[in-house]
């Protein structure tokens, strides 16, 4: 089902799918590809809004598709083949985040297909978009599947070398508690990437082992003693280079351990980002307000920074070759 969800300043109209397949629905908007709402089990999972205006009010990427590059780029600037690149800077004026400010996550995607569990949506970034060379034709395919999950296909191609790395941003709560503090994450990853105070990676690969990012084998986002200072918004290294098949990547359970959800990506990094700085003043989805830790995203991509980093994933996306990225959130 499509309907009307709602009319951008400039008279754009935005649509939004609705999906449903076994114990899964999700509503699915043109506006930044966004997951509006996802429900398990008539249990709503994600963060959300019920109008546009709110999301234009508050641009967090909830449910959104983060791109052409999600994460940050280090003071908005790369070099690619001898060529340097200033990109928009659109945090604190200083790094590149999601994209920039007109990022994909604030665009109109295009409905191409769709059906009682599936859609289709693309996007045409053209060249010079957001400081970024080439022009780069984006599809993302949201499916329902009959095992219960919600089953995401990214891909990309270009005409001039240039990065791509998509992520989907949704913020999960599988309880509808006012924070995640109590969900328990596991995180398949020994290493994870150590940050400035601009969140940006210092280009250490820095072991899990004995530090409080050690995820291997469950553990609640509620800090322990000592903890109080600690930062959820870090780069787990899952493996050197994408896969060409889905792998365990995360898994998160909620307060009882009533629900749990898997990550399954093909990507060769997760960002795990626990929503301490969110604070939102008008209601959400079912009239929840969403303060700090309302929520927690687990950001399938390539690593941040990457356009920056030899000794990284590559990023770079060749004329003639495709990006392909595929992640799926198992519920049960």
């Amino acid at each position: 089902m499509i309907r009307e969800f709602g009319v951008l300043p400039d008279g754009t109209q935005v649509q939004e799918v609705t999906l449903k397949k076994g114990a899964l629905e999700a509503a699915v908007l043109t506006y930044g590809a966004i997951i509006r709402d996802l429900k398990v089990d008539g249990q709503t999972v994600v963060l959300g809004f019920e109008n546009l205006k709110d999301y234009l009010d508050h641009p967090v990427y909830f449910g959104a598709v983060a791109g052409r590059c999600a994460n940050r780029i280090a003071g908005g600037l790369m070099t690619i083949n001898g060529t340097a690149y200033q990109l928009d800077r659109n945090e604190a004026g200083e790094t590149h985040l999601h994209g920039g400010s007109a990022g994909y996550s604030n665009r109109i995607w295009t409905i191409e297909q769709h059906d009682k569990a599936s859609v289709l949506l693309k996007l045409v970034s053209e060249d010079g978009d957001m400081g970024y060379p080439g022009r780069v034709e984006a599809l993302v395919r949201y499916t329902l599947t009959g095992a219960g999950a919600l089953r995401i296909k990214m891909t990309a191609t270009t005409d001039k070398v240039t990065p791509v790395n998509l992520t989907q941003h949704s913020y999960f709560n599988l309880d509808g508690s006012r924070d995640v503090l109590d969900h328990t994450v596991e995180i398949a990853a020994e290493s994870y990437l150590p940050v400035d105070d601009r969140l940006i990676p210092v280009g250490e690969i820095r072991q899990v082992a004995w530090t409080p990012y050690d995820f291997q084998n469950g553990r609640k986002l509620r800090r322990k003693a000592g903890e109080e200072g600690v930062v959820f918004d870090h780069n787990f290294c899952l493996s050197a280079e994408p896969r060409d098949v889905v792998e365990f990547a995360a898994a998160v359970e909620d307060g009882a351990g009533e629900r749990r959800m898997e990550v399954w990506t093909t990507e060769p990094g997760l960002q795990l980002y626990d929503a301490a700085g969110l604070d939102i003043s008008v209601p959400g989805l079912d009239g929840r307000i969403y303060g700090p830790h309302a929520g927690l995203c687990l950001e399938a991509q390539r690593w941040p920074d990457g356009v920056n980093r030899n000794d990284f994933p590559p990023v770079l996306l060749q004329p003639g070759e495709t990006y392909s990225h595929v992640t799926e959130y198992r519920f049960s």
